[in-house]
């Protein structure tokens, strides 16, 4: 509506100022070089209106002549721009489906029509490592680094190749290089711990840890979790290098971070114990066995005890299975307490609730030890190893990234190299019994990516003597990997 009133308000202007030269049509005269020209006003008004119209269509004509090869080279230039944007897009693509041939040839393309190293080096990059072309792979990325836009691109490509060829101190330098570049990126500050850890270099990792947890790459439980591993592996060092000041203070502030974990909780045991702090060791062990009553933590109260007298025994554990009463693990610890002490009784009587908690491996075993060693009755020991064969399996330490099992804790697993990857709890399948190996040597570092896990069925163990593997021993079978 508004354009058509505007459209006649012009209409109306143009009408009026016709109409003003018809009714004032004036009169002009030019006298120019003996030449005389009489016109009205309104007819000259026309001239000039209509000699500016054809200057500036000449004007235009002639801008446009003149930059017709600029304006041909623009437009060639866009349309290659065009074709190595869509050949780069295409080249992208090629690398996510694995098209090897497809990626070299769009990778080249791009390269061809955009000419900007940038854009286009990635494409070539990954297009080599399709084709399994890793010299000229490592020449791109190498190239990368030499330009600010594209140094991080460049470390991670390089940073990929050396953990993929196990290679860990050139993977180790670039990870570095990768975090001073991006400090905050999270798989660079992941891929960083995974590496110090696997070379046990604990006080980097715990720095990078903390860097971690800052950034938001580690959640806080298991940045938490981690961090006390950690400290434990640094207090197995100190105590290595002789510096037992520091063996225990790392134990302390690991048992500060996770009061409850086991192995924390054992490892301060013993080393307060070796200061004679006997008394303040037996606390830490009740204090974590009322938040988690686990066999470890038995082991180390029995350990760290003074009185070796065996039924001054059987009343520490007393008083620490009153801590978590009716717990199977308490049960067992008593029970085997009383067993040392000669009261078959009390050492049944524990055994049997135990048994009706759950039956495992393990009481049906002690029942068969109490059998024997109270009244010699082979029979029935023989029976209780026969139940014990086929009972489930006791809780033990696995790894949950590969499944491998271990008698004790540790913070690398021996198998695929994952850190603080050990839980607590009954297998199913396993590869191998691990034993620890808290320094692993530099010489031989375990390679960052863990190979595709290859699970084993571990056997039933029978007593000897009746053509099955002995108490310990393990079968290892080949089974295709679960997921």
């Amino acid at each position: 509506m508004s354009r058509a009133i505007w459209f006649l308000i012009k209409l109306a202007i143009v009408v009026a100022i016709a109409i003003y030269f018809v009714e004032h049509p004036g009169s002009v005269t030019i006298d120019w070089m003996g030449y005389a020209i009489n016109t009205s006003f309104a007819i000259l008004l026309v001239v000039i209106v209509a000699l500016v119209g054809v200057a500036a269509l000449g004007y235009r004509l002639w801008r446009g002549l003149r930059g017709a090869p600029g304006m041909m080279g623009r437009r060639s230039r866009a349309r290659k721009r065009e074709r190595g944007y869509r050949a780069l897009t295409r080249g992208m693509v090629a690398v996510a489906a694995g098209d090897a041939a497809g990626a070299r040839r769009y990778a080249r393309e791009a390269d061809t029509m955009l000419r900007d190293p940038p854009l286009t080096m990635l494409l070539s990059a990954q297009a080599a490592q399709l084709n399994g072309d890793e010299k000229a792979a490592e020449h791109y990325f190498q190239t990368m680094l030499e330009r600010p836009e594209t140094a991080f691109l460049g470390v991670r490509g390089l940073l990929t190749q050396a953990i993929r060829d196990g290679n860990q101190t050139e993977a180790l330098q670039l990870a570095r290089r990768a975090k001073s570049l991006q400090p905050q990126t999270p798989w660079v500050l992941t891929t960083l711990f995974d590496l110090e850890t696997r070379a046990a270099q604990w006080g980097r990792a715990e720095q990078t840890l903390l860097d971690g947890i800052k950034s938001g790459a580690f959640p806080a439980e298991a940045g938490r979790h981690h961090r006390a591993a950690l400290l434990l592996e640094r207090s197995y060092e100190s105590e290595l290098e002789g510096h037992h000041d520091d063996a225990l203070r790392y134990a302390q502030s690991a048992a500060k971070l996770e009061p409850s974990f086991p192995p924390a909780a054992s490892r301060l045991a013993r080393l307060l114990a070796r200061t004679g702090k006997h008394r303040k060791g037996a606390k830490v062990i009740e204090k974590a066995w009322t938040a988690r009553p686990h066999p470890e933590l038995a082991d180390a109260y029995r350990d760290i005890s003074q009185d070796s007298d065996p039924l001054a025994q059987v009343k520490r554990f007393e008083r620490l299975q009153s801590l978590a009463p009716n717990n199977l693990d308490g049960h067992v610890a008593l029970a085997r307490a009383a067993m040392s002490a000669k009261l078959w009784g009390e050492a049944r009587n524990h055994l049997s609730k135990a048994l009706a908690e759950r039956p495992s491996d393990k009481i049906y075993r002690m029942l068969a030890e109490l059998a024997e060693a109270e009244h010699g009755d082979i029979a029935a020991a023989r029976d209780w190893l026969a139940k014990a064969a086929n009972a489930e399996p006791d809780p033990i330490w696995v790894c949950k990234e590969c499944g491998t099992l271990s008698k004790s804790w540790r913070s690398l697993c021996g198998q695929c190299g994952a850190f603080d990857s050990m839980d607590w709890k009954q297998p199913s399948v396993a590869v191998q019994i691990a034993e620890p190996n808290r320094l692993p040597p530099a010489a031989t570092p375990q390679p960052p990516a863990p190979p595709p896990p290859t699970t084993t069925v571990v056997s039933d163990v029978t007593p000897p003597g009746q053509g099955s593997p002995a108490q310990g021993s393990t079968t290892s079978q080949p089974q295709p990997a679960t997921s």
